[in-house]
């Protein structure tokens, strides 16, 4: 059972990330790894299959038929009075699988954040800056730019309500774990292209199980 102590320590642990990697340089000096200052090139092209099909598109859309499936599942199983035992836990999947893309999403479009392919350290045209500050008033490009959190791995992220379908101990966090291996899968596909900061996707995470835990103190029996 979800207590509010559970979220109030995932939301101080969420406030103190962003923070943290506001103010530290983590996420340059992981990303730095992924970048040849010598070719102006990641180490990975954004083109590249199969990595594009297996991390970006195929994922994407296997996350979505996921969803789709577990929707289905729930409606089936509440009209024919079938899995009474997993109601809860289903419908605490569904909706994380589109709460947490769309809260993900909308933070995207406020933010005015810039990817790393997109900072002038990796030769894009954007000064870097933390997430609660203002572009410099000389810096020109007005172009809202949309790069946090990191709504690629969400999806993946999403799949950690999973934990509250199951009931053995063992593969509640048989799902957790797997749930956590393809979202930083995803993220870290990312990163090395150049889509993404380390704290992006991991703020994603943090993100994504508090909304997780919210739903499933909200969604009762």
């Amino acid at each position: 059972m979800v207590q509010n102590r559970d979220i109030f320590v995932v939301s101080l642990l969420l406030i103190g990330s962003i923070l943290f990697f506001g103010f530290s340089h983590v996420d340059i000096y992981l990303q730095d790894m992924f970048f040849d200052f010598e070719t102006k090139k990641w180490i990975l092209d954004s083109s590249l299959q199969p990595y594009k099909f297996i991390f970006y598109n195929g994922i994407k859309n296997l996350l979505i038929i996921i969803a789709v499936l577990f929707l289905i599942i729930f409606i089936y199983s509440k009209l024919k009075k079938v899995f009474i035992n997993y109601h809860r836990g289903l419908l605490i999947v569904v909706a994380s699988s589109i709460l947490i893309p769309v809260s993900v999403g909308g933070l995207k479009k406020i933010s005015n954040m810039p990817c790393p392919k997109n900072e002038i350290r990796y030769c894009g045209i954007y000064p870097e800056i933390k997430v609660w500050e203002s572009y410099p008033k000389e810096f020109a490009c007005k172009d809202k730019i949309q790069c946090w959190p990191a709504g690629h791995a969400s999806g993946g992220f999403a799949l950690m309500s999973l934990f509250f379908l199951f009931h053995s101990k063992r593969n509640k966090f048989i799902a957790l774990g797997s749930a956590l291996v393809i979202g930083w899968s995803m993220g870290l596909y990312k990163m090395i292209i150049g889509d993404h900061y380390f704290s992006h996707t991991f703020i994603t995470m943090l993100i994504a199980w508090l909304l997780v835990l919210i739903l499933s103190k909200v969604i009762k029996e």
